[in-house]
Order: structure tokens, then sequence, then C-alpha cells
């Protein structure tokens, strides 16, 4: 992890408000010590009035030493280097959720260093690349893992075309299970009919579905051209169903007289 917290080096501080992952090393009997996993072990104090709502009779029975915890920053002092925390206020969901994302960041920053072992650099050289500019564009390094496996264009759309984002996104693939996916593909549609307009609109209906966990949907790019959208579990429905939305235009067209040719990719 040594590299990850180099590449986090310009997170030095966390805001006030925030929520922090937090490793307990001292419990006093007036409050717990503790450094923050996020913030290069930066060092924090939680006041006893801090760890419970209720009266306190003995405050290991609420911290110990080498707990994982998540507390809320009530006040950064950079001048004396103090960080003040709260355990109370911090929910049972905000807890749960914060700790997830924390473990998802240390996944990507794994998954970073994989990346950057098959592209044959180091996880700092990464960073410095495309590291930053993913966590501008995502928000967390985890996310433009898992948008790369959900979108196959989510990289693209954000800029990034350089040779190592196909490496990237083979990296998410292998590691991430995801939500969902989505891809798409193109029918080239043509009718020459007097109501050939119509023939065609009445075909791309055909392509629409919706149903528990996938959805079909068309979009208009311009004449002859008509994109289909799948949104499935995964990369195999995905691909499942995006030919069977293509076939039933290709065959609902061409029962009225017009042509259809589908494109999985441009």
């Amino acid at each position: 992890m040594a590299e990850a917290k180099t590449a986090r080096s310009g997170y030095d501080w966390p805001d006030e408000g925030e929520l922090v992952v937090c490793s307990v090393s001292n419990v006093k009997n007036f409050g717990a010590f503790v450094t923050l996993d996020e913030y290069e072990n930066k060092e924090g104090f939680i006041h006893i009035a801090e760890v419970s709502s209720g009266w306190i009779k003995y405050i290991r029975d609420y911290v110990r030493e080498g707990q994982k915890v998540v507390c809320k920053v009530l006040k950064v002092d950079k001048d004396k280097g103090h960080i003040d925390l709260s355990l109370k206020a911090v929910n049972e969901h905000q807890r749960r959720e914060k700790i997830q994302e924390w473990k998802n960041e240390q996944k990507a920053e794994n998954l970073l260093g994989i990346v950057a072992t098959r592209l044959g650099k180091t996880p700092a050289e990464c960073w410095e690349e495309f590291g930053y500019e993913l966590l501008d564009s995502f928000g967390t390094l985890y996310r433009a893992f898992e948008e790369s496996v959900m979108d196959e264009h989510a990289l693209e759309d954000e800029g990034f075309k350089a040779p190592w984002v196909k490496t990237f996104v083979e990296v998410a693939r292998e590691n991430i299970v995801p939500p969902h996916v989505m891809i798409d593909g193109y029918v080239e549609a043509t009718d020459f009919c007097p109501d050939g307009a119509v023939h065609i609109r009445e075909a791309l209906t055909k392509a629409a579905m919706e149903s528990d966990g996938l959805s079909v949907k068309v979009q208009y790019i311009g004449a002859p051209r008509y994109r289909i959208v799948v949104r499935a579990p995964d990369y195999k429905s995905a691909e499942e169903e995006i030919q069977k939305a293509a076939n039933r235009v290709m065959k609902a067209l061409t029962a009225k007289g017009g042509e259809a040719k589908f494109h999985r990719k441009d």
C-alpha cells in the first residue's frame, strides 16, 4: 500500500464534515487517539463526549486498540496538526457505506498496480500519467474501474484514448463484477416504399424492451443509422440481447420490403 499512500499525497488533510476511516491506536479514559487510514496515517482524537450519546462508564466498551472505526471530522487545525473527530455523529448506514467505499478504493489501488505491471510502469507513474485525471473525471479510482466494466465507452466518453485504456479496461473486466453493463450497436435501415419511414419506425419499436435487469432502447443517430443500447447484468446477456433486438428489427422491416443490417461496433 506504500504506492497508494504516495498517490494520495495530494489529499493531505480531510475536510470538516467528512467521514473518515480510522484505526484506533491508543485508548485513554478521556478519549481515543486514532490514525486516519486514508490520510497517510495522520493522527486524530475522539473526545469521550464524542464517543457515544449516552453516559460512558468504560470507554473500552465502545472503542479498543486496533479497531477500525468511521468518524466524522469536526475540526482540522493544520498548524497544530490536530484533527478532532466524532464517533457518535456517524450512524450505522453511514458507517457501512464508508467502509465499503474504503474497501473499494483499496481494491482499486491494487488493480492499478496490476495495470502498472502490465504496462511496464510503476503505480506512481500511472498515477501521474492518468490516475489523477481519472479521479477528476469519476470521483474515485474504483468508480473509473467500475464504469469501464458497465459501459464500454465510459473512458472514451471522458476523453481518455491513450494506449493504456485497453489494459485498464481489461483489468477492470477481469476483477470487477458490476451491477450492470451497457453496450451498443447500430442498425442501418432503409425502405424506399411510400410508407418507408413508417415501416422503419414500426420496425424499430420491435427492439425496445424492459424486463427484470434488462433494457433495450433505440436512439436516432441520423438516417439510415439507428443505435440500439442494451443494459444488462453481464456482457454475455447483453450481447445475446442486442443480437435478438437487432434481429427483431431486421425481420420486421424486411417483411415490409425494406432492408436492414446490424453493426455491433463502428
